[in-house]
């Protein structure tokens, strides 16, 4: 927790970034009626009727003190998935940098062996040296910032139904674009002071 909470702290180096990094994921569903438009006096009124078609994965890569966030929209959430977002992680989105530091949760395709399971020996390695990870505690996901940002997308871009995986991904890459435009990010405060006195009963304690 406290390696988390330190990073945060650090001020930005274009050299070694920091990334949030979460994910979640959007049921599709599709009107069985076209839904009555809002009239003066009258909002927008669904039907109850859906049919469902599936669920597409979301990615989010964050970097609060850029105010920088992408969402990749993907069909599943394996190990092969997660390699892929980490090579376009350092490829794509940080060429330049030295080593990227990126916060995550410990499910269990968050690991470098996911990196050897998608890629020859010799490219999982390139990837993985330029990565280096930090975890969330167990029971600690709330201290990743991503996961405020997927709070975000959902209350004000996926809080309505949404019928397949090309509605979605032009959906989210709008309010991508506008989020980054206005340079949106998140102001963290929580600090390792602040934890050690709030969250006491998470450290292990030293019997006599």
């Amino acid at each position: 927790m406290e390696d988390v909470l330190d990073l945060y702290h650090e001020p930005y180096d274009a050299q070694y970034p920091q990334v949030c990094f979460d994910e979640s994921n959007k049921q599709l569903i599709s009107e069985v009626t076209v839904p009555l438009p809002a009239t003066p006096g009258q909002v927008v009124r669904y039907d109850y009727e859906y049919e469902r078609h599936g669920v597409s994965n979301l990615f989010m890569f964050f970097e609060p003190l850029r105010a920088w966030r992408h969402v990749e929209v993907t069909d599943q959430r394996t190990m092969i998935d997660f390699a892929q977002c980490m090579r376009r992680l350092v490829d794509e989105f940080y060429p330049n940098a030295i080593r990227v530091r990126v916060t995550l949760d410990n499910l269990n395709t968050h690991k470098p062996a996911s990196l050897y399971e998608a890629f020859p020996p010799a490219e999982a390695q390139r990837i993985l040296s330029r990565l280096e990870f930090h975890f969330t505690p167990k029971h600690g996901s709330w201290l990743n910032m991503a996961e405020i940002e997927l709070s975000v997308l959902a209350k004000q871009c996926l809080d309505r139904r949404i019928p397949d995986k090309n509605t979605l991904q032009t959906e989210v890459a709008a309010w991508q674009t506008r989020r980054n435009a206005t340079q949106a990010t998140v102001k963290w405060q929580f600090s390792t002071s602040d934890a050690r006195i709030k969250l006491h009963r998470l450290y292990p304690s030293i019997e006599p």
